[in-house]
């Protein structure tokens, strides 16, 4: 359909039949035709009445964008084309605007769809309800609670790798405006056997191996867990990875799932120590052990795990192995214990685990429900979605308990399906004024009453052969129901007393057979008894309670020994019944709203339509019975408004428009197109059809009809479009020929005056050429006059000054020519002087060679001006500062390869700012002389060569070391005791200060520092000597010198290696006479 056609009814374009109620003739063959055109075509979707049927497509599809969200927003269920957001929105707007309590029941096989169906039901009603930060809250924390019971309620099959293993039932609740206040979920019938054991090819529950793949390290080292899925005997190998899906992401989508819902931190630990539990419980085995009695009895073989176990749980080692290994048997007043052979030991385990994780699962259902209920007390509407297991057929050999009862449950489900379409039908029949005729139709309430009878019933036998003292096995429990049941007509077995199915083969003498709604099923009873009594032992029951962890001990509630019920718990068949009537009760109270999800193949593939598959899901879904149904009475009905709207081009008198009431309207269409009276009845508000063919009768009229008036429609079209174009061409053509005249006359104006402009040009240069040679002619004339004028003076000058021009005449053009020279040269130098820079050596080049010594003194005097220039720039502290400098280069100069990284750096002086930190206040009223220089040095210790830091404080007439931490004075020695200083020439800041011999200060020996400034210090130590002492210390340069340490004379040996410290030099004692200095190589 192109972007500008607007679709306004469910008939239009529509691609096979989108109603089967519609669909002629109506058979299983053209059902199923229809439903695999509209599928190649990828239309999913189709009706049956208010029922939609959806078809999994098994790849993702643009039909649930936000623009399609808004397009099926508030309009008329058969408005659009099939879809399920059309039934969304009418559950929604039937909630919102009627008042009245919706619920959507969603069935159909594993694989189907169903899941994904609730997903989008919900996230619709999200999309189209208000708007508000709580309103946001309550929807993202309904919708977040999906990722959360998929983890623990889903698992990978055979048929589908996302599959529901619980039945789920959400009441959401709204306030009056249609905003949504919370919610309540339901679950039913978790598949807790898959917990400990999975058929070839399928997973455990998502959440293991979630756990598994996407938990922290930290977190699996906690949980005592590994990676490894092959470590879990509970884990299924063959198909522990699922393809498209990663369970690392998906981890981390549940813990923001459950943040979101409501779960603190350590609930959430809680839960995955639990989970942790139940892994690391299949792999306890056990071993036989004989007693001295005679009697067997079981022993855990490794110890550890269920030493890790009652670690993460928080219980007894003893306590739980006990429970392993005897089972107490408690009546009224007696007690007795016995032990449990290696069997029963793995059955315990087994149900150990089954019942942890059951439970689990029951108490996350229950948190969920108290994050996302209603706050508010007040009247709330309510839609309920319900997403269950559809009807299964299976082979004999699957588990058929779990079968059994589900199937019970789809009875029931069909049983009131049945029950409100009919009612619905006869509601609305009685609400038009129609009358009602009685609809003929299979009532499977008799199959019903075969299953849940209480006296005589499937599951009523099979609670009574669980409670039956003595011997109780399957064969006991299906013998009872040979007895019983052997006369009911939907009941079959070979060992019955109705002799027509003793030669039945395809009947074995284990099972069973129901003739369901939709077909026979084959039970086989292995495994009833067991499963319906669901046996936990009471000692592992007590057990669990004496955890101290919080939340397993809430798990176990009938584990407290001052709460021993004798009473034999309520069997698994009892409680699902129980909930079974519970939810058809809930259910009858709401209006229901139907989706029916089909698989179309079983390789979970696109573009695959399997018709004997179709075709077997059809048949058990009870779909052609629905259709019965539905056009038992009246197979379309229609307000009048819109049918009128859409067949009115049908009449003229109703063409185009219609001016009375719409009923009246459609009364006149009808009769003028001569439909038979039997075909259609009028309704309060609605047109009813009999007859889908009388509908497609009108619409193939109607189709005619519009090709007609689309037929007049383009011929009146063209002849406006042709008239329109001849005027058009008309305007056109007088408006071109004005403006060509126009141009024409332009262009003739513009010939004749360029022609003007040409004469006239010419004229005028004929005129300028004449004065022009007239002037030219004058010129000629004055500058031959004024030549002979110069020629004749020239005459004159020569003869009066010939006598003096022949004896003075070459000296005097000498001097002139000097003179201009020098004038030049002067001139030229002035221009191309080299800039005031004392460094700067360039100097214009000689012009002439006569000139060499003065352009050499030139460039001396010039060097000289601009040195005193500079000169005069100094301030006395930058004279001191550049004489310092001048003294460091004339001692350290291409001696010492540290000096040039100093040349560019300022001697301060004073780098720690005595007077003016406080941090050495207490040093500087020690000290009573201006300091020179401050700084921070390495003292090196003589017996091991590792560095002190120590303040160096160079003064007037002495230098000091202090303590840098307490400013403690450790060293003065007076300028006039030093002699000498000593370095390497190499990049280190390593020196040594001599002491003359016999001085106070020579007592402890010379002093060997280290610093990064020892250019400066050195620098000022010499020049400070000198200004003080008059007399020079001896600066000595080499890579090998003695110290005197006290009596001792050690010798400081440089040598380029690699410091362990990197680029830094280092010092290391050698021996008692030898200090070595490793200095980076450059």
């Amino acid at each position: 359909m192109s972007k500008m056609e607007v679709k306004t009814s469910l008939l239009d374009n529509m691609i096979g039949v989108g109603d089967m109620v519609l669909l002629e003739p109506l058979a299983e063959e053209s059902f199923l035709e229809n439903l695999k055109k509209r599928f190649d075509h990828n239309e999913i979707y189709t009706y049956i009445g208010s029922v939609v049927i959806s078809v999994n497509p098994y790849r993702s599809l643009p039909i649930y964008s936000p623009e399609k969200v808004e397009e099926y927003r508030n309009r008329n269920f058969y408005e659009l084309s099939p879809h399920i957001f059309s039934l969304a929105d009418e559950a929604y707007r039937s909630l919102r605007d009627q008042d009245k309590d919706q619920c959507i029941l969603i069935t159909g096989e594993s694989g189907a769809g169903k899941t994904e169906a609730s997903k989008l039901v919900m996230s619709y009603v999200a999309a189209v309800c208000g708007k508000g930060a709580e309103v946001n809250q309550v929807k993202e924390q309904l919708l977040q609670s999906n990722p959360v019971l998929e983890a623990f309620g889903n698992a990978k099959t055979v048929r589908n790798d996302n599959s529901s293993r619980f039945g789920k039932y959400m009441d959401i609740e709204f306030d009056f405006k249609g905003d949504p206040l919370g919610g309540v979920i339901s679950n039913y019938l978790l598949e807790k056997s898959r917990v400990v054991k999975q058929p070839r090819g399928e997973r455990n529950f998502h959440v293991f191996y979630q756990l598994l793949s996407g938990a922290p390290d930290d977190m699996l080292k906690k949980l005592n867990l590994e990676r490894d899925f092959s470590k879990y005997n509970y884990l299924g190998l063959d198909s522990a990875t699922v393809n498209g899906v990663d369970d690392a992401a998906n981890f981390r989508t549940v813990r923001n799932a459950m943040q979101i819902v409501g779960f603190m931190d350590d609930e959430t630990q809680s839960v995955l120590e639990v989970v942790s539990a139940v892994l690391k419980l299949g792999n306890i085995e056990f071993k036989p052990e004989s007693r001295v009695n005679g009697l067997d009895e079981s022993r855990v073989k490794d110890k550890n795990e269920l030493k890790e176990i009652c670690e993460l749980i928080g219980i007894e080692q003893t306590v739980l192995e006990r429970a392993f290994s005897f089972r107490t048997v408690e009546a009224k007043q007696e007690k007795v214990s016995t032990t449990l052979n290696v069997a029963q030991a793995y059955y315990a385990r087994d149900a150990l685990a089954k019942n942890l994780y059951s439970r689990l699962f029951s108490w996350l259902v229950n948190r969920i429900n108290e994050s996302i209920k209603a706050q508010t007390k007040t009247r709330k509407k309510v839609m309920g979605v319900l997403d269950i297991y559809g009807f299964e057929i299976f082979e004999v050999g699957h588990i058929v308990f779990e079968q059994f009862i589900i199937n019970y449950c789809n009875e029931k489900l069909q049983q009131i399906f049945i029950e409100l379409t009919l009612r619905e039908e006869q509601e609305e029949y009685i609400r038009e004024g129609i009358e009602w005729t009685h609809i003929d139709y299979f009532n499977n309430a008799i199959i019903c009453d075969l299953i849940e009878n209480n006296t005589n019933g499937i599951l009523a036998m099979l609670d009574e052969e669980c409670l039956r003292p003595g011997t109780v096995s399957d064969e006991t429990f299906l013998e009872k129901l040979n007895q019983i049941c052997a006369g009911h007509e939907h009941f079959e077995s070979r060992m019955s007393k109705n002799s027509k199915f003793l030669n039945d083969h395809t009947l074995p003498h284990n099972c069973f057979r129901i003739q369901h709604y939709a077909g026979k099923v084959l039970y086989r009873v292995e495994g009833f008894v067991d499963k319906n009594n669901d046996l936990l032992y009471r000692d592992l029951s007590q057990a669990m309670w004496k955890a101290s962890h919080n939340l397993v001990k809430s798990l176990f509630p009938d584990g407290n020994p001052t709460k021993i019920n004798l009473k034999r718990p309520p069997t698994a068949g009892f409680q699902f019944k129980a909930s079974v009537a519970t939810l058809m009760k809930n259910l009858l109270t709401k209006n229901p709203n139907y989706i029916r999800c089909i698989k179309p193949n079983d390789k979970k593939a696109a573009h695959i339509f399997t018709d004997s598959l179709v075709c077997h899901q059809v048949r058990y879904l009870g779909l052609m019975e629905n259709v019965r149904v539905r056009r038992a009475g009246y197979a379309f009905r229609q307000t009048y408004e819109p049918c009128l709207e859409r067949y009115k081009m049908l009449c003229k008198q109703t063409w185009p428009h219609w001016r009375g009431p719409a009923r009246e309207g459609v009364e006149v269409l009808l009769k003028d197109l001569q439909i038979p009276r039997e075909e259609y009845s009028y309704g309060r508000s609605k047109i009813f059809i009999r007859n889908p063919r009388t509908l497609f009768h009108l619409e193939d009229q109607r189709k005619q009809r519009l090709q007609d008036l689309a037929a007049l429609i383009q011929k009146i079209y063209r002849g406006w479009k042709c008239r329109t174009r001849f005027l058009l061409m008309k305007r056109s053509q007088i408006t071109v020929a004005a403006w060509y005249r126009r141009y024409a006359q332009q262009k003739k104006y513009q010939r004749i005056k360029s022609s003007a402009i040409v004469v006239q040009s010419y004229i005028r240069g004929w005129k300028a050429r004449r004065e022009l040679k007239r002037l030219k002619e004058e010129a000629r004339r004055k500058h031959a006059v004024a030549v002979i004028w110069a020629y004749w003076l020239g005459l004159k000058v020569r003869r009066d000054y010939r006598k003096f021009f022949r004896a003075n005449a070459g000296k005097k053009i000498y001097e002139f020519t000097i003179q201009r020279i020098m004038q030049k040269y002067f001139l030229e130098l002035k221009n191309k002087m080299p800039s005031m820079s004392p460094i700067d050596k360039t100097w214009p080049a000689r012009p002439y060679l006569f000139l060499e010594a003065t352009h050499t003194e030139l460039r001396r005097i010039f060097h000289l001006w601009r040195c005193k220039k500079y000169r005069d720039l100094f301030t006395e502290q930058k004279k001191a500062i550049y004489d310092e400098k001048l003294e460091a280069s004339e001692m350290f100069k291409d001696k010492k390869a540290l000096y040039p990284s100093s040349v560019g750096q300022p001697f301060q002086g004073d780098y720690l700012e005595i007077s003016k930190n406080p941090k050495y206040q207490k040093l500087s009223t020690l000290v009573e002389e201006k300091i020179i220089l401050a700084d921070i040095v390495n003292k090196i210790n003589r017996a091991n060569g590792k560095a002190t830091p120590r303040i160096f404080l160079l003064t007037k007439n002495s230098f000091l070391l202090a303590d840098q931490k307490s400013g403690q004075i450790k060293s003065s020695v007076p300028l006039s005791d030093l002699t000498s200083a000593s370095m390497s020439a190499q990049t280190d800041g390593f020196f040594a200060v001599r002491v003359k011999e016999g001085t106070p200060a020579a007592a402890k020996g010379d002093f060997l520092l280290s610093s990064d400034r020892l250019i400066e210090i050195v620098t000022k130590l010499y020049r400070t000597c000198l200004s003080s002492t008059k007399e020079k210390i001896n600066i000595e340069i080499s890579d090998e010198f003695l110290v005197q340490f006290k009596q001792d004379k050690v010798c400081v040996k440089f040598v380029q290696g690699s410091p362990k410290n990197g680029s830094v030099a280092a010092c290391k004692r050698k021996n008692n006479r030898l200090l070595e200095v490793a200095v980076p190589s450059p």
